[in-house]
């Protein structure tokens, strides 16, 4: 069975989060991803923690499905050798500050000129245009450019950063998202393109609700730890046992299943709870009716007695809860795939599941520079005299 990407070839030259997630996912469904890194230094992620033994636990799964190849684009030989690679190539993906490619003399024309369908992926903090678009862009002061942070956390307490770099991971759905428009618009036209992504916008881009709410209701939208004041009742709770589950009553329909499933149907009847607009305007109220029922309350006889009432409510899961649990198993949201830094690591399934061209993932991230003699002789035609020279100019 073919992969659905089969065919597509991604010059990789990005480094950390971003773009290596992007193409990453690429890779997941069959992409050729050639990894670009710099001789010796190789990409930024390869030391990123966690660490283990002074090694990245996140690099196998950062360059899963990729060919590692070394590759000095500042140099002309490096140049050449990279455009013989754009001539075969599809898409590259590149997160240098604005203008960096260019100075290195691999200008949207220049890369245009090696293939006149190339797709050119850039990723900055800021985007390429606008009075930022020079700044460094890193995905935690990034969150907090986009307006998320902001409303993240407690109202008297300080504002709350992701503890991932969410910012970075979000944009790199969009890079596998443009890679597949782009691709695309260029089977219908023939046409190549450039894309211009920053690291902001992929959240802000969520934050469609607070931008209409400041837009018509002149209101800022604060923190709360909870859906930002759309939904009663909206939050964590503690339940007798010690355990923290998240409750959302989005809809009144969902309310209905819950104040049944509580046997509190009176609610239904009262002014102040029949509808969500009531319920946030009391939601202390609504609140306490929650806290009260779920400290009365294990967890087990909570998850049964609202599952079978249809109001949906989730134990804040653990990553040791996650391993244990029934479901990721069941769809193999987990697996585990050999890697030669420790014999074998757990590493997130693929997603989305597909029913005619699933996913797949064949390896794990490689070492630095495992596939230059295949690639280079493969793609660029080189010999192995040609690969010592190179790697003696410090070229590879």
């Amino acid at each position: 069975m073919a992969a659905a990407l089969e065919g597509i070839r991604v010059l990789d030259t990005s480094t950390v989060i971003a773009g290596p997630f992007g193409a990453a996912l690429l890779g997941d469904f069959g992409a050729d991803v050639l990894k670009v890194e710099m001789p010796g230094k190789g990409d930024s992620g390869r030391n990123m923690g966690h660490l283990y033994e002074k090694k990245s636990l996140r690099w196998a799964s950062f360059a899963r499905n990729k060919r590692s190849i070394t590759l000095d684009l500042r140099k002309e030989e490096g140049k050449d050798i990279f455009l013989k690679l754009v001539a075969q190539s599809d898409i590259i993906i590149e997160n240098f500050r604005t203008g960096t490619f260019d100075k290195w003399g691999l200008t949207y024309g220049t890369l245009k000129k090696a293939n006149p369908k190339i797709i050119v992926i850039r990723i900055t903090g800021y985007g390429q245009t606008g009075p930022n678009k020079k700044l460094a862009g890193f995905g935690t002061p990034a969150t907090a450019f986009s307006g998320l942070t902001y409303m993240t956390g407690y109202p008297d307490r300080p504002p709350v950063n992701p503890p991932i770099s969410l910012c970075d991971y979000v944009a790199g759905l969009y890079t596998a998202y443009a890679a597949m428009v782009c691709i695309h618009h260029r089977d219908q036209t023939g046409e190549g393109q450039e894309v211009d992504l920053s690291l902001y916008e992929g959240i802000f881009r969520m934050l469609e609700g607070a931008v209409a709410n400041y837009d018509i209701a002149g209101q800022i939208t604060e923190r709360r730890p909870s859906i930002s004041g759309s939904a009663s009742p909206s939050g964590t709770f503690k339940t007798r046992d010690g355990k923290w589950v998240v409750l959302v009553c989005s809809t009144d329909r969902t309310f209905e299943y819950f104040a049944k499933g509580i046997g509190r149907e009176d609610l239904l009847a009262d002014a102040r709870f029949n509808t969500n607009g009531a319920r946030v305007k009391n939601n202390s109220l609504v609140e306490e009716i929650v806290i009260d029922w779920m400290g009365k309350h294990d967890y087990k006889d909570i998850k049964a007695t609202l599952d079978e009432a249809g109001a949906p409510v989730s134990l804040v899961y653990s990553m040791e809860d996650i391993f244990e649990d029934p479901h990721y198993a069941a769809r193999e949201d987990i697996v585990e795939v050999p890697y030669s830094e420790f014999g074998k690591i757990k590493m997130p399934g693929v997603v989305p599941k597909l029913s005619a061209t699933p996913g797949e993932i064949k390896w794990a991230g490689p070492k630095l520079g495992q596939h230059n003699k295949e690639v280079y002789e493969e793609l660029v035609g080189l010999n192995d005299k040609d690969l010592e020279a190179l790697k003696e100019k410090g070229i590879i």
